[in-house]
């Protein structure tokens, strides 16, 4: 069995972004508004490129989320980021419900800037206990880069989620939404550096001997975490911390890399316990790699061609860890598709 851990619904129909933008409209005076409407019709439409695309690489079933860059927590107050929340999570669960054999659901957060994370815990458990979902997303930097600046992920600002989560058995993925620094490319730049930030500071902090069942997932393989390992040790070592390798065990990444060389490193470095098979598809890869003339996203073929894996290792990114990590997916016992 093959389950792509991230995924966003990126295919939605027009009328998700026709209520924002009435939402946007009307900032100064925030309601919910009337839902949008969409058929089952429309929305199957809408994701059969998804389908598609799971038959022909061999994907059982996906972890599906809101759109990520969609979630603009920077924008308007926490009314405004609850009543789009929670428009985008009961149709991830409409969604998720029309085919359930290959969906599974994770929540998008009413994040605002300046807000506790507390303010999140009521939504994620809705969200849990009554629609059924196995994970959220957490953006870590909710202001988008601007002001009030996001306390360090290892903050005890957000203890009070990470305390909800550990109730209701699910993890998190870490992922950025919209920044408003002009400076910054949103998926080339603003995406990664997040990744990479939060991955330091998680090792760096005390956060997981305050919360030891707290299990969070940083996508894109950590961002620049393969590659600046030793920065990472040098730095534990002259601040006399544990050290990084073991800290870095408490984390989990994903394998939203497109690069089969970048990924074979980051399973090197973390080792394939820590890892979850990813494509993020229709997102940032979504184009055609000329030189093999596979898609970017393709990164089944990536783990399937990696030599040195062995056939328990592959597994466990291609399920296990998964089902780990998500013990709410109740995924059916199966053997792992090789493409």
């Amino acid at each position: 069995m093959i389950v792509d851990s991230h995924a966003h619904y990126t295919t939605a129909p027009p009328q998700l972004d026709a209520y924002r933008a009435r939402q946007l409209g009307s900032l100064n005076r925030p309601t919910a508004g009337a839902a949008p409407k969409f058929s089952d019709d429309e929305l199957l439409e809408s994701l059969q490129g998804h389908l598609r695309r799971m038959d022909k690489l061999g994907i059982d079933r996906m972890i599906f989320s809101p759109r990520a860059s969609g979630m603009g927590h920077e924008i308007g107050d926490a009314r405004v980021s609850l009543h789009w929340t929670r428009v985008n999570n009961d149709l991830i669960k409409r969604v998720c419900d029309l085919v359930s054999d290959r969906f599974i659901p994770a929540a998008q957060l009413p994040q605002s800037p300046g807000v506790s994370p507390a303010s999140c815990v009521d939504e994620l458990t809705r969200c849990v206990n009554e629609l059924g979902f196995v994970g959220c997303n957490i953006n870590p930097d909710v202001a988008g880069g601007g002001q009030p600046f996001t306390p360090a992920i290892s903050d005890e600002w957000w203890y009070p989620l990470w305390e909800a989560m550990e109730d209701l058995e699910v993890p998190g993925l870490i992922h950025a939404s919209s920044t408003v620094n002009p400076a910054l490319h949103l998926n080339g730049s603003h995406y990664t550096n997040a990744d990479a930030a939060v991955t330091f500071e998680l090792c760096w902090s005390d956060v997981y001997d305050r919360h030891p069942d707290l299990k969070l997932i940083v996508p894109h393989g950590g961002g620049s975490l393969p590659f600046n390992w030793n920065r990472h040790r040098a730095l534990h070592i002259q601040k006399a911390k544990p050290a990084f390798e073991e800290r870095v065990k408490n984390v989990y990444f994903d394998t939203a890399i497109y690069d089969r060389d970048s990924m074979e490193m980051l399973i090197r470095k973390v080792g394939a316990d820590n890892i979850l098979y990813a494509s993020e598809p229709f997102g940032t890869a979504k184009a055609v790699d000329p030189d093999t003339n596979r898609p970017f996203d393709d990164t089944v073929s990536f783990v399937n061609d990696i030599q040195w894996l062995s056939a328990e290792e592959r597994t466990k990114i291609f399920s296990g860890n998964v089902r780990k990590l998500y013990p709410r997916a109740a995924l059916p016992a199966g053997a792992t598709t090789t493409g």
